[in-house]
Order: C-alpha cells, then sequence, then structure tokens
C-alpha cells in the first residue's frame, strides 16, 4: 500500500469514528498479528458496545492518556509482566451502574471515565479495565492502547477510547486475512498501527517541533541550521537557499556518527561523506543536510563501541550487531519524510549509495533521484565498506 492511500484510509477512520462508529486497527504481523475494535469514549453507546462484545469477543478495554488516569486516581494493577507492557489500572465501575457488567451499565462507565473529573465518581473493582497509553502514542509504543488514544486525540475528543480484541468463532485470535474478511463482511473501516504512525509523521503538527533557525558559517560554506525535535531528541537540518515548495532539492541525510564525524575516525566513510555533503551543497547553491540522531545504524553510541570490539575481534559490522542481539540496521527516516511534507518538497537528488534509504522514503511518497556519495576506501575501512556493498547492497565502485 502506497503511503497517500494510508493517509487516506486514517482519514476515513477518523471521520467514522467522529461520528460514533466502530473501527478495526490491526497490529503489525512481527508484534501480535492481532486487531482490536475500537470506538470513541465521548461518542459510546450501548449499542455499540453490545456490538463489540457480541461480534469481537475479547476483553472490553478503556485506554486512555496517562493525564486523565493521574485526574481519575487510576493507579497500574501491578507491577506489568505482561509480554507486551500493556498498562493495566486497577478495574472499575461508574457509581451510575448497577451491575455494572450489561451493555448499558459498561457504555455508563466508559462515558463517565471520558466525562469526570472525580475520582469519587466510581467504584473499584469493576467490570471495565482502563489501560494507560504511552505519552508519544505509537510513536514510543505500538500497541492498541496507544493506538487508540492517538485516533482520540487526532480527532480532537477527550483522550479516552474503548476496545476489544477480535476473536473468532472458533475461540481463535483473528490475524490479518481474518480481520479484513470481517472488516468488509461487517462494512467496518480497517487499519493498522503503522497506518497511524505514518499518518503522524506526516499529518501531526506535535510529532516534529520546531526549535530554532540560524545563522551558520562553518569551513564548508555559509549555510543554515535549522533545529527541530523529534521526541526530544534533536534533528539538526543544515540548510542554504531556497528550500521551501522545491523540485529536485539536492539532500544529504546524514545518520550521527560520533566517532567518524567529529573525532575524524577512520574505521567508516561517515565523516568524509558529511564534509563532501557540506562542500556539494555550498558548490550547488542550494540543497539541505538532515543530521539525524541515529548514532550506529540506529543502536546508539555504547552499542556501537561494544559492536566495535567485537569487529576487532574478526566479525563484520552485521555479524558484530547480531552478535549483540540488535538488529543490522534499524534507522527510520520517516522523520525525514515528515520534514521534506513540511517544506513541501515534491522531490529530492538524494546523495547517498544507500538503495534502502532511497527505497524507505519512495515507499513514503517522495519522488529520489540518487546521487553518488562514494569515498575511497583506505586500510582501516576496507572490511566495512566491503559489508556495506555485500551485506547491505550499498552502491560502490571503489570496492571489490
Amino acid at each position: 500500500m502506497s503511503n497517500n492511500q494510508s493517509i487516506l484510509k486514517v482519514e476515513q477512520a477518523l471521520k467514522d469514528l467522529q461520528q460514533g462508529k466502530l473501527i478495526i486497527v490491526a497490529d503489525s504481523t512481527e508484534r501480535e498479528a492481532e486487531g482490536d475494535m475500537i470506538g470513541l469514549a465521548d461518542f459510546v453507546s450501548p449499542e455499540n458496545v453490545n456490538y463489540m462484545i457480541q461480534n469481537a469477543r475479547g476483553l472490553l478495554c478503556v485506554p486512555m492518556s496517562s493525564a486523565v488516569a493521574r485526574k481519575l486516581d487510576l493507579n497500574l494493577m501491578s507491577q506489568s509482566h505482561d509480554a507486551f507492557h500493556t498498562a493495566f489500572t486497577i478495574s472499575t465501575d461508574s457509581k451510575m451502574t448497577t451491575t455494572g457488567i450489561s451493555a448499558f451499565d459498561r457504555a455508563k462507565t466508559i462515558k463517565a471515565l471520558a466525562d469526570s473529573n472525580n475520582p469519587k465518581d466510581f467504584y473499584h473493582p469493576g467490570h471495565i479495565f482502563p489501560l494507560i497509553a504511552a505519552d508519544d502514542g505509537v510513536l514510543e509504543r505500538d500497541g492498541h492502547t496507544e493506538a487508540a488514544v492517538d485516533l482520540a486525540r487526532l480527532t480532537h475528543a477527550t483522550p479516552v477510547a474503548y476496545i476489544c480484541e477480535v476473536v473468532k468463532d472458533n475461540g481463535k485470535m483473528a490475524r490479518r486475512a481474518d480481520l479484513k474478511a470481517f472488516a468488509q463482511k461487517e462494512n467496518l473501516t480497517l487499519i493498522t498501527i503503522e497506518d497511524i504512525i505514518n499518518y503522524r509523521f506526516e499529518k501531526d503538527s506535535t510529532v516534529l517541533k520546531s526549535v530554532s533557525d540560524v545563522d551558520l558559517p562553518t569551513k564548508f560554506g555559509h549555510f543554515r541550521l535549522k533545529t527541530l525535535t523529534f521526541k526530544d531528541e534533536p534533528i539538526l537540518v543544515i540548510y542554504k537557499g531556497k528550500i521551501e515548495n522545491q523540485e529536485d532539492l539536492l539532500v544529504r541525510i546524514h545518520s550521527e556518527c560520533f566517532t567518524g564525524d567529529i573525532l575524524g575516525s577512520k574505521r567508516c566513510d561517515c565523516g568524509q561523506q558529511l564534509e563532501q555533503s557540506l562542500i556539494k551543497i555550498e558548490k550547488n547553491g542550494s540543497g539541505m543536510l538532515i543530521y539525524l540522531h541515529q548514532e550506529g545504524r540506529g543502536i546508539g553510541l555504547i552499542n556501537k563501541l561494544k559492536a566495535y570490539q567485537l569487529q576487532d575481534q574478526g566479525l563484520d559490522t552485521v555479524e558484530a550487531n547480531l552478535k549483540l542481539d540488535l538488529p543490522a540496521d534499524k534507522r527510520d527516516y520517516r522523520m525525514v519524510v515528515a520534514i521534506l511534507k513540511r517544506l513541501k518538497v515534491g522531490s529530492i537528488e538524494l546523495l547517498t549509495n544507500n538503495p534502502d534509504k532511497v527505497k524507505q522514503l519512495e515507499n513514503l511518497g517522495i519522488k529520489v533521484k540518487r546521487v553518488a556519495l562514494e569515498m575511497k576506501p583506505n586500510s582501516s575501512d576496507q572490511k566495512y565498506l566491503e559489508t556495506k556493498k555485500h551485506k547491505f547492497h550499498h552502491l560502490l565502485n571503489e570496492v571489490d
């Protein structure tokens, strides 16, 4: 599915939720590969709760923001030992209910959790299970709890929802194909958590926060430096000339490398690529370098240095990462797409030798023309570059 299709599906889901309808959200096939039926607490009805109980059949829970949970004094049920760290609070019923278990009573409790400001409005324990969402939503934890609260926020509703896992007639969990068939049969919009992540990067103005934009004369040329943050981590945009509303903008996406960029390490070509990119942008008269806080292909500086130690013992970069139970490359370029979309950049000329970087951007709707950025190997980075070429399939003509 293209990124544009993903965005359109989420927009339809948001419209449905605002109209009081239920939707289905599927998670990753690499996680639980399951789906939850979701509605917003602001628009809950006994009919929808009853439909959810009869057709989804799982445990009905109420995801909410941490702020709502604090306001209602809903504390964690216990230290979480759940495989996916689901944040269950103590169960509850509204004091407006009778037994608390009927669809009508459960709808009352759900609505009260969205409306109340008073912890004394509720009994404990009860028949509704509140869940606390991570503050950064699906960008922090890719669970249904976060998906539901993110969807509520995106509709400008109270950040409280109600969800229920979809279980098949035979008692087994519904997987992706089952969910698709069920959604078509019941005329329910089906989206994925990945769709919500993509939507937030592209449409949610709270994801990337602008901090500053300053003059930056350097030994490589005269630039400006724009600072943004993503989840409180810095993203630096070093640019020259006009970069808004451009086509074929010269761009370098550079992942932070302390050893190469700052210390001039010869174990990698990162520092050279950084310098050459700035020189090319200066010579071109316009362009930008996006500097990402993704040290060591996303594993962090400490882990990268642990990997270096294993490389000193004979492993290559991929083998060392895997030996540490880390991914070979966990970098994510969706924040780059968010920056490009914000700047209304239609297409880019990308300084890179990495086809995966090109593919990720193209899959997210960016038109990319690759511009080679190859450095001559030295005796210290020869094996590193060979691994780049043969295991990561980088386009390197200087390497055998």
